[in-house]
């Protein structure tokens, strides 16, 4: 066993990312009868949310993706809220008016999922910037993935971290597509994002996102460094969806490179470590799962008997000069 990982440690890892799986696989099976508009499922990248937010505190600050239910459950997210506002029910997270796309809740520091392209990074470096401000100890994580790090707010974002200091941690959820474009053909990089950082004078790190360990030790030091005043790092995490970019779209990946990620399933590596090491046996892993599925089917149903919104609640919490 691994000196710095506890048994204790090592199973709230793998719950965590039990919950993030059972939740987003539920949602697959509802939504194409019972829900409307996008979503973009996190199943295959549990381990990088779940790392991550294992080593931050209530007060830290993240900002999401498009893909944001995993950042949002593994920063403690209600996940009866959380899918009532799926649904688009009265009760969710914002009303039902977020959807998948914007859920937010500050009082666990999530400053909302975006539905665009890198918009979070500048926002997790302002929140940084404002701890740093006010003297607190608190740190801002901003997970977004390898396409984020080709636009304008990932420059913006990362530079100012870097040139303050600002207790920042950037988070690069490396999946290798965008949308569906290889990343490799338009990033010269690609195969090595950490290197990014060097342009900004800050620590970077290249690691297996599939592996939840790695993660979370990796991320460790880093939130570690920038909530002690020594600035910002990036991780750059490789990981694989194991859907396609939105729920119903065209899938263009080919069946083998599937099928080779598909062994790499972090879930699976965590459970097999955890059996080797005589941690979790066959019934124990069933136990989890049963008791962890059991609270997302009390999610869907707290969903399904949520009221809808009235028309007239749509001219509700608008603001216009």
């Amino acid at each position: 066993m691994d000196k710095d990982i506890s048994r204790d440690l090592m199973l709230s890892l793998y719950e965590g990312m039990l919950k993030i799986r059972l939740f987003e696989q539920t949602q697959s099976k509802v939504f194409s009868t019972e829900q409307e508009g996008f979503t973009h499922l996190y199943i295959g990248e549990e381990a990088i949310a779940t790392g991550v937010c294992h080593n931050l505190n209530k007060d830290d600050y993240i900002t999401s993706t498009h893909r944001g239910h995993g950042h949002m459950i593994a920063k403690g997210g209600d996940m009866n809220k959380m899918m009532a506002e799926l649904y688009g029910r009265t009760d969710g997270y914002c009303k039902g008016r977020s959807g998948s796309l914007h859920i937010a809740d500050f009082s666990i520091g999530v400053l909302g999922a975006n539905g665009i392209v890198s918009a979070g990074i500048p926002i997790a470096s302002g929140a940084a910037y404002s701890a740093k401000l006010r003297g607190t100890k608190q740190v801002a994580v901003a997970f977004f993935g390898d396409g984020a790090t080709t636009e304008g707010c990932f420059h913006e974002g990362v530079n100012i971290a870097a040139a303050f200091d600002l207790p920042a941690v950037f988070i690069i959820e490396n999946n290798m597509y965008l949308v569906g474009t290889r990343f490799d053909r338009v990033c010269k990089v690609y195969d090595n994002l950490a290197s990014k950082a060097s342009g900004y004078g800050i620590p970077g790190v290249n690691i297996d996102g599939n592996n939840v360990i790695e993660v979370y030790k990796t991320s460790k030091e880093a939130i570690e460094r920038a909530r002690n005043g020594k600035g910002p790092t990036l991780i750059n995490c490789l990981t694989y969806r194991h859907h396609t970019h939105f729920e119903g779209d065209l899938d263009v990946r080919s069946k083998d490179e599937i099928a080779h990620w598909l062994d790499r399933d972090p879930i699976k590596r965590m459970e097999k470590k955890l059996s080797s090491e005589k941690i979790l046996n066959e019934a124990g892993r069933k136990s989890y799962i049963d008791r962890v599925q059991k609270m997302v089917d009390k999610a869907v149903d707290f969903a399904r008997k949520s009221p809808k919104p009235a028309p007239e609640a749509a001219f509700e919490d608008v603001y216009a000069d």
